[in-house]
């Protein structure tokens, strides 16, 4: 795959960097750090300018941004409501907790898709819960915009610094998003402990008061 994205940035430049990023936003397993460190070294021996290269790696991630966003916005809360309702059991979730959870993104969503914009995987996934609790557009595209931003000038700055030694860049970006990732996981199942403690020490409350 290395080979591919690399010939295409070759060939097509800023072009192809919006274009794979904004596929990457999509399909999350093709690689940022690399498309944006390898970017970063282009500056380095053909007439691409820096800045130009971190727009329009923020260019094709906000496209692909606006892509998941539409797809969170069809899927609307009913039908998620339909599906834990079916399968909800497994998980131990009620259909009232998806009003919870839209309820919370509503309020808090707008940090967490900045924040999240820094966390491989995370970042591209996070528009579709934005659109599913109809997070209104212009939040989602400021906030979009500016994580983004960062992460884009920081990687493309590393990988310009790097020059011919910009792979090493991406050794250290693997360590870091497993660092970040794990920790994702460990508060991810911490919240979901703390959520159904919460939710039966409330259902226990309901149960003594009809009582």
């Amino acid at each position: 795959m290395q080979d591919w994205i690399i010939d295409i940035m070759n060939q097509f430049g800023y072009l192809g960097i919006a274009l794979l990023i904004a596929i990457e936003n999509i399909f999350p397993p093709i690689p940022s750090e690399l498309i944006l460190t390898f970017g970063g070294f282009m500056t380095t021996y053909t007439n691409m300018n820096i800045w130009i290269v971190a727009l329009s790696a923020t260019i094709g991630s906000v496209a692909g941004a606006i892509i998941l966003y539409g797809v969170g916005r069809l899927l609307t809360v009913e039908r998620l409501e339909w599906i834990i309702g079916k399968w909800g059991h497994v998980l131990r979730l009620k259909k009232e907790d998806v009003k919870r959870a839209e309820d919370w993104f509503i309020r808090r969503g707008t940090s967490s898709i900045f924040f999240c914009r820094f966390i491989p995987i995370v970042r591209s996934l996070i528009s579709i819960p934005a659109g599913m609790a109809r997070l209104r557009g212009g939040k989602f595209l400021l906030f979009t915009t500016l994580g983004t931003a960062i992460w884009n000038v920081v990687l493309v700055c590393l990988g310009a610094f790097a020059g011919a030694g910009w792979e090493r860049i991406n050794k250290y970006m693997d360590v870091y998003s497993y660092v970040a990732l794990g920790a994702m996981a460990v508060i991810g199942i911490g919240f979901i402990l703390w959520f159904i403690k919460k939710r039966k020490a409330r259902s226990e409350i309901q149960n003594n008061d009809g009582d």
